[in-house]
This record gives C-alpha cells, structure tokens and sequence, in this order.
C-alpha cells in the first residue's frame, strides 16, 4: 500500500491509475496529521508528498516519520517543480528520501511504485 499526500487532482490521478495498473493499492491523507496517523494504523511501502504544497504539510509529516522510530524507515518521494530550490532543500534536509523535479517523477512513476511494491 502507498500512502500519498497530495492535494493537486492531475497528479493524484497519475499516481492511482499507474498504482492501478501495478495493482499496488493507495490511500490519500489531506493534511500531515491525517499522513501520521494513517502511516501508524497500517504501515505503508512507500509515502508520497506533492512538495510544493505547504497546505498539506508535506515537510512536517516527513519530520515527525524521521523522529519516530517506528516510522522512519518508511521510504518517501517527494516531487517539486524544479525551480524552487528553497523547497528541494528543506526537504532534503527534512529527510525526504528522493526529491524529484515534477517532470522527472511523472516520467518514472512506474519505476517508483514498482519499487515501492517489492519494500
């Protein structure tokens, strides 16, 4: 199962039909809270955070996962657009594990949700 964390409705299409298509169920949180508290009833493969918005927050669930123990080893994919290099480092330096340009995450989706089935 994947958890995502994303408010933007193109891109949570992208992620449900490629996740369709590999048979990977998802599961969608609408705000960092909603994330920790799905992330601790049932133990996702892989989170998933749209960046570049702060509405949902994004680099707060990824503190509080990094901080616990019992979640901090659960993989996490951000993407962002490219030109928001204030993002890409708070994020890094939140702990998101990959941060990726928008472009380059919809080109590799499969590849990620692939890897997420095998966690």
């Amino acid at each position: 199962m994947i958890l995502i964390l994303v408010d933007d409705l193109m891109f949570t299409s992208k992620i449900r039909s490629a996740a369709s298509h590999l048979d990977i169920p998802v599961r969608s949180a609408r705000s960092s809270v909603d994330a920790l508290r799905d992330m601790r009833t049932s133990r996702p493969s892989l989170v998933i955070l749209d960046l570049n918005n702060p509405r949902t927050g994004p680099l707060e669930t990824v503190a509080a996962m990094k901080a616990d123990p019992d979640l901090s080893t659960i993989p996490t994919v951000g993407f962002v657009s490219h030109v928001q290099t204030d993002v890409i480092a708070a994020a890094e330096q939140a702990g998101v594990d990959q941060v990726l340009p928008r472009s380059t995450f919809t080109q590799r989706l499969p590849e990620i949700l692939a890897g997420a089935r095998v966690s």
